[in-house]
């Protein structure tokens, strides 16, 4: 049995906050960064392009066909971003590589253009590359980025997850294909089923590699590796790199380069990000999230919860409140999903409450806001949220509403990134009434501006007789104040800063050596590294589905996950038989788990569930 909750080293996580990115949006132009680049790649494997001059470094000087450059000048693509510079050289020259990059680098073009020159003629018929990904709204994406960068290619790229019908794929399939964008439960269905011929794969990507272990698919990973024929490139993007990672580098890779543009290449990006807390009692936490909202006023604003209950509840208690508020958690099916995305996209929802199944793969460019409702437990899980804004050199915003008693979390995640995430207090009855008068006053200047002004002499004109203008226009602007929706909430929100007491000072707070109450360096190399040993001893859940009925480890992560507040980290080991499945979780959330998993459902079917004994 695996260990699928491998911790996060925290020396290898780099200082900026943006995680890896499943970027259909890419590559964003932008002025190329040869300083920096030198130092990302290893001197033995220095790519020709590091030393070209100024004027040739774009896409062309990359060696790629004029097809792909001229998909990619329809685009609007000039430059190549630092790390597709650093990547596509050696990948086009059939090198391995393990890559660690952070969101808004440009990755998925990165391995997606290589890729696509492997076709080189190729009718669709066996397909030549194969990308793994953790999610299906990464899949999507990812199948996106390859048909607009090689449809003048003519390529065909087909994404199989769960959660759609299967014969469609099987049909897609069998008509022949390029590229497969896949998760790895759905890939392996499809090898066992003879639909997917890995004979003629050429190269295979393991993008968010980190993440997939996380969520349990390390078995499957590796039975897709083992069973692809030699000769061919194994590819490892992920943000972070554990342990296990390089574990799968050292068994499936030959020789790899190792290319890391987390640390030079995405200070700027991360600046952009803007990270505040507000310290606000559960009970208020409704209330708290309209009212920063109501100030904030964002463009696209996602928020995470821990549970799909909490979910529904918040999207209905924003609805009440004026937002257009969608929810997005496991318990819905495709369909659903993909119209929730979609109204997201087109402007019809400004709201999406989402629990971490959309933490990886959501790349919207209406998105100015991510609000965790609850502070992550795993702070890398913080990393990845907020990797949703900040994107491609726009600015973002990170809110988080913490309990007091999330002080030693909030200080886990500073340690993790390096930045320190500043507290505010929530903002008054007279903020808010300062804050929508300014709204008002914006909207009648904007108003102002308008030509068709004279249209409303004749309402002057009625009224004149009954008040004089300033007074006529003050009732105006109070009357187009409240049809705005801006309704001042009745109660105070009480001020729970000072409760939170800052343990570290100024001047270690973020020193990496220090070894602070919170620095996860601190239990020596003897301690224990797996998360659920610091909580106490680890509990065992009897689930009635097995292999037979399709369950696979990264189905029942998820449903833990979703319908609990326990992170993947806490989830694990993991035993699956024909017919039924045991999962280890921390013992005192046994019974939460049990009474979560009674009233839901696992792809579709209902389980029997009780505490595990031998």
């Amino acid at each position: 049995m695996s260990d699928e909750t491998t911790e996060h080293q925290s020396d290898d996580v780099t200082s900026d906050v943006t995680p890896q990115e499943p970027a259909v949006q890419e590559p964003t132009p932008q002025e190329p960064a040869p300083q920096e680049s030198a130092e990302q790649a290893p001197a033995e494997h220095e790519p020709a392009a590091q030393h070209a001059a100024p004027q040739e470094n774009g896409f062309a000087a990359l060696g790629l066909r004029p097809e792909l450059l001229k998909a990619l000048d329809a685009l609007g693509y000039e430059e190549p971003t630092p790390i597709q510079r650093e990547t596509i050289p050696y990948l086009m020259a059939g090198k391995d590589l393990l890559g660690q990059a952070a969101t808004g680098t440009g990755k998925t073009a990165a391995f997606a253009l290589p890729a696509l020159q492997l076709i080189n003629g190729r009718a669709a018929s066996k397909p030549v590359a194969l990308v793994l990904v953790p999610t299906r709204e990464l899949a999507m994406q990812v199948s996106e980025a390859f048909f607009r960068y090689g449809n003048t290619l003519g390529a065909k790229c087909v994404p199989v997850y769960g959660g759609q019908p299967i014969f469609r794929q099987l049909q897609a399939l069998d008509r022949g294909v390029h590229i497969v964008v896949g998760t790895p439960g759905r890939v392996i269905d499809h090898i066992g089923r003879g639909s997917l011929n890995l004979d003629g794969i050429k190269m295979v990507v393991l993008d968010e590699a980190d993440e997939m272990l996380d969520m349990g698919f390390a078995d499957d990973i590796e039975s897709i590796l083992e069973g692809i024929p030699q000769p061919h490139q194994t590819v490892l993007f992920s943000a972070t790199m554990p342990p296990r990672i390089n574990s799968i580098a050292k068994r499936y890779q030959t020789d790899p380069v190792k290319i890391n543009v987390v640390r030079g290449d995405t200070k700027a990006s991360a600046g952009k990000v803007r990270q505040c807390a507000y310290i606000v009692q559960r009970n208020h936490k409704p209330a708290a999230l309209g009212r920063i909202l109501d100030i904030e006023s964002p463009g696209g604003a996602l928020v995470f919860c821990r549970t799909r209950t909490e979910v529904d509840q918040l999207t209905e208690t924003m609805n009440a409140r004026g937002y257009r508020a969608e929810a997005l958690h496991g318990g819905m099916d495709q369909a659903q999903r993909d119209r929730v995305m979609s109204r997201l996209r087109d402007g019809t929802a400004e709201l999406l409450v989402a629990t971490d199944v959309a933490a990886r793969g959501l790349d919207v460019d209406t998105l100015t806001h991510v609000v965790n409702y609850d502070v992550p437990s795993a702070p890398e899980s913080y990393v990845h949220r907020i990797g949703r804004v900040g994107r491609a050199g726009r600015e973002g915003v990170a809110i988080t509403l913490a309990e007091p008693r999330e002080q030693r979390l909030l200080a886990n995640i500073e340690r993790l990134t390096k930045q320190p995430i500043l507290i505010v207090k929530v903002p008054s009855i007279a903020d808010l009434r300062a804050a929508q008068l300014e709204q008002t006053v914006a909207s009648i200047r904007e108003s102002l501006a308008a030509e068709d002004l004279e249209a409303y002499y004749p309402v002057l004109n009625a009224l004149q007789g009954e008040a004089n203008e300033k007074r006529i226009a003050l009732a105006a602007i109070r009357l187009f104040h409240e049809l705005a929706g801006n309704v001042v909430d009745e109660t105070e929100i009480p001020d729970m800063t000072h409760r939170m007491e800052r343990s570290r000072s100024e001047g270690d707070k973020f020193d990496k050596g220090a070894k602070g109450k919170f620095d996860r360096g601190d239990r020596g190399d003897s301690g224990p590294r797996d998360p659920r040993a610091k909580g106490g001893t680890t509990g065992f859940v009897y689930i009635s589905l097995g292999r037979g009925m399709g369950i696979r480890p990264g189905d029942l992560v998820g449903a833990i996950a979703n319908e609990t507040d326990l992170v993947g980290r806490e989830i694990g080991p993991i035993k699956i038989t024909e017919k039924f499945s045991v999962v280890g979780v921390p013992d005192k959330a046994v019974d939460k788990v049990i009474a979560a998993l009674k009233s839901t459902t696992i792809k579709g079917q209902k389980p029997t569930v009780r505490r595990y004994t031998d």
